[in-house]
């Protein structure tokens, strides 16, 4: 201080210079870790998702030409003669009884043939920077060790791997069911969290009370954003799968046998995961409905219009951007959540697709975690091509939420 009282910048702004600069290396220091670890997590999904494998066949599909023409050129007609050669004739029984042969498709038949006469195995994989920087000490180890073998590049995620079902051959396995469970379960979860939270969140910033009691359903509100998710998981099957079995199995609803059937449903799941995302979705709206100035309000009022016509007309309208974002952004989390769905029952092996809300599941994220768990490598490499495929899902809904903030946001 100086003798007039007044205070003397100069002699501490050094000072504070050093402790911006500190603060913001240690910031820049935090986000360039960031930026390494995620850059390290992206770089192994990668290279797991490509390179090369060796394959071995039962039959290799060079034996099953006809007159020189490949197994994959033959008319339908040839390769039903080709399937009838190398089958036992209940096996053929059998797959006929499925569907008849005259209903399949050449692709079909093709596949048939595949999977019941050539059966090829993956004997070892290789990753993509082993492909890369070591192919010829991969041809040369492929042909001492595996000389009756097929050594090629794969690319583990393809359309077809995105295509096809489950499998427990990983040549032939992919994650169609798991997108559709997953897609199903979003559906169910908006369809209950969203009208809900957003009720929820424009009564209590809107109409309700300050008193005690209200205080004290936001602040639960708020803690219980933060209970893990496990935690909701134990919920829904207490709830949804146990005590709610006639309803989420469809049984009250006549479908299918109740002998075989109990709660492990799509509906189940989608009603957990939106308990999940209930508190999130409450909290994003009142923020968002806060942030609408009091003076539209007041300006609503002062024509005449009560308090529902102005919530309706003039706030929520001017909030939606916000509300929509944090929604989007919520059910987000929802789609990569896996806890949850693993406490209350769901599938890590099922091959057919979901039909209803009442139908068993999968999710992708219980898929991943169904791969990662087998002890086969080639598992492992079908798990990082699900996770590009994962990782694309939840930055298109992030994509989605920030055009909706960018498009319709207001400023005021």
């Amino acid at each position: 201080m100086t003798r007039n009282g007044e205070f003397k910048f100069s002699e501490n702004l050094p000072t504070r210079h050093r402790t911006g600069g500190i603060w913001r290396g240690i910031f820049l220091a935090a986000t360039l870790t960031g930026i390494v670890f995620l850059s390290i997590l992206l770089l192994k999904i990668v290279n797991d998702s490509f390179g090369y494998i060796v394959v071995e066949y039962g039959i290799h599909p060079d034996a099953l030409a006809v007159d020189g023409v490949p197994i994959g050129e033959l008319p339908k007609e040839d390769l039903l003669l080709v399937l009838q050669e190398n089958v036992t004739p209940g096996r053929f029984r059998t797959l006929e009884r499925e569907l008849p042969m005259e209903q399949r498709s050449l692709e079909d038949i093709l596949a048939i043939i595949n999977r019941e006469v050539v059966e090829p195995k993956v004997a070892q994989t290789w990753t993509l920077s082993d492909s890369l920087l070591h192919k010829q000490e991969i041809e040369v180890y492929a042909a001492e060790n595996y000389p009756e073998g097929e050594l090629y590049f794969k690319a583990w995620i393809s359309w077809d791997f995105i295509t096809s079902p489950q499998s427990s051959d990983p040549l032939y396995a992919g994650i169609r069911t798991a997108i559709l469970g997953s897609l199903w379960l979003m559906g169910v979860a908006i369809l209950f969290a969203l009208p809900m939270g957003l009720g929820a969140a424009i009564y209590l910033e809107e109409f309700a009370s300050k008193n005690w009691l209200n205080g004290l359903i936001r602040t639960n509100i708020n803690n219980l954003a933060g209970v893990p998710s496990i935690i909701y998981g134990i919920l829904g099957l207490a709830v949804f799968v146990r005590a709610l079995e006639p309803l989420t199995s469809g049984a009250v609803f006549g479908y299918g046998d109740p002998s075989t059937l109990n709660g492990r449903t799509i509906l189940s799941g989608g009603l957990t995961l939106g308990l999940l995302i209930l508190p999130i979705i409450i909290i994003n709206s009142q923020e968002a409905l806060r942030a609408v100035p009091s003076s539209l309000r007041e300006a609503s009022y002062g024509v005449g219009a009560t308090k529902w016509q102005t919530v309706w007309s003039h706030v929520l309208p001017s909030a939606i951007p916000g509300i929509m974002t944090g929604s989007i952004l919520a059910f987000s989390r929802a789609f990569g959540e896996t806890a949850p769905l693993v406490v209350i029952g769901a599938s890590t092996y099922i091959v057919y697709d979901p039909t209803s809300v009442f139908s068993k599941f999968t999710a992708l994220p219980i898929q991943i975690y169904q791969w990662t768990s087998r002890p086969q490598d080639e598992f492992r490499n079908l798990a990082a091509a699900a996770i590009i495929v994962l990782l694309l899902l939840l930055l298109t809904m992030n994509a989605v939420a920030i055009f909706v903030r960018n498009r319709y946001s207001r400023r005021y």
